[in-house]
């Protein structure tokens, strides 16, 4: 468990190996409940090798001094990604 919203990782490791590897992350909001974009790759055991590139945006409450993840949504490839933010200018443009 973490104190800060800027500690707050998806990097994971598992018998001194690293299944999930951060490569980035934007804080989107903080405070009692904050919201985080994460840039990552997992462990593909097949390849010897990390995976794609994915993206997970996940939210976090504050409870008891430390961030305690509620929801997450994980996009699964660069493609979706796309997807998203099309339909996110989109509907920007429309709010002009």
């Amino acid at each position: 468990m973490v104190s800060t919203v800027d500690e707050l990782t998806v990097n994971y490791s598992e018998n001194g190996k690293v299944l999930v590897k951060e490569l980035d992350k934007v804080i989107l909001s903080k405070g009692a409940w904050s919201t985080v974009l994460f840039k990552y790759q997992d462990w593909d055991e097949k390849k010897g090798d990390f995976g794609p590139v994915r993206f997970s945006v996940r939210r976090y409450q504050k409870r008891g001094g430390e961030y305690v993840t509620k929801s997450k949504f994980n996009i699964s490839s660069v493609d979706q990604a796309e997807k998203i933010i099309g339909a996110l200018q989109s509907w920007l443009k429309d709010t002009k």
